[in-house]
C-alpha cells in the first residue's frame, strides 16, 4: 500500500515585517498578471509528490480565509518564460502546472515551511512560450530591444504589486543573468541564483540545494 508522500520539514528565516496584501490589490493583480505570475502557494501533498499541485482553491481567498496573509510581495521568485504554449483557466496557474513532465513540485517542496513561501512569482520574458532556454537567449541576443521591454515590462509588474526593493530569487543562470545586467543595483535588496526546478534532481536533494543557496540552515 502507497503511503502519504513526506512533507518537508518546517524551518524559518525571517524576511521582516511583512504587511497583509489587501484584497482589492490582490484582485488587482489577478486582472492584471493572473495569466503569467502566481503565487507560492500550493495545495498539500498527497499520495505522490506531484499530487494537488494545481489545486486552485488555495489560492481563492474566499476558500483559502488565511491566503492574504501568507502571501506576501517581500521576495519576487523569477523563472525565465514558459516552456510551451498555454492557456489557463484560472489565474495563478503558472507555476501550478498539473502537465506530467512539469517540475513545480519541487518549488512546492523547497519552500514548504520557509518564510519565501508565499513569495509572488513571475518569468521574466513573457509571452513568448519556448522549451529551450538556449534558444530564448539566441533570440534575445539577436533582438537586443526585447531584452529592454521585457526587463521594463518586469519593472512596472514589480510597482504594479507594491514591492518596494525584493529579494529576487532567479531561477536558473539565464534568469540570473538578464535581471543582473538588466536591473539596477538599487531596484532590489538581493538578487540570488538558483538551481532551476527543471534539473535533474531529487526533490529533497533541491530542497537542500536551494536553502544552502539562501543561508538557511534545515532542522534536523
Amino acid at each position: 500500500m502507497q503511503g502519504t508522500a513526506k512533507s518537508a520539514p518546517p524551518l524559518t528565516s525571517p524576511l521582516g515585517y511583512t504587511e497583509m496584501i489587501p484584497k482589492f490589490l490582490f484582485d488587482a493583480i489577478a486582472k492584471k498578471y493572473g495569466h503569467v505570475a502566481s503565487w507560492a502557494v500550493w495545495a498539500k501533498t498527497g499520495n505522490k509528490p506531484k499530487s494537488n499541485i494545481a489545486d486552485m482553491h488555495v489560492l481563492d481567498p474566499m476558500l483559502n480565509p488565511a491566503l492574504l496573509e501568507t502571501i506576501h510581495t517581500n521576495v519576487v521568485m523569477v523563472a525565465l518564460n514558459f516552456s510551451r504554449e498555454v492557456s489557463f483557466e484560472l489565474p495563478f496557474m503558472n507555476f501550478h502546472d498539473p502537465n506530467p513532465y512539469a517540475q513545480d513540485y519541487k518549488i512546492r517542496y523547497a519552500f514548504e515551511g520557509t518564510s519565501f513561501y508565499g513569495s509572488y512569482m513571475t518569468d521574466i520574458i513573457k509571452d513568448f512560450p519556448m522549451l529551450s532556454s538556449n534558444d530564448v537567449l539566441i533570440h534575445l541576443r539577436d533582438n537586443p530591444s526585447k531584452v529592454r521591454t521585457q526587463i521594463d515590462r518586469f519593472r512596472e509588474e514589480i510597482t504594479f504589486i507594491k514591492s518596494e526593493r525584493p529579494t529576487i530569487l532567479a531561477f536558473g543562470k539565464q534568469t540570473y543573468d538578464l535581471l543582473y545586467h538588466g536591473l539596477n543595483r538599487k531596484e532590489y535588496t538581493s538578487l540570488v541564483q538558483l538551481t532551476h526546478y527543471s534539473h535533474q534532481i531529487s526533490k529533497e536533494n533541491y530542497r537542500k540545494d536551494v536553502l544552502q543557496k539562501l543561508g538557511i540552515q534545515q532542522e534536523n
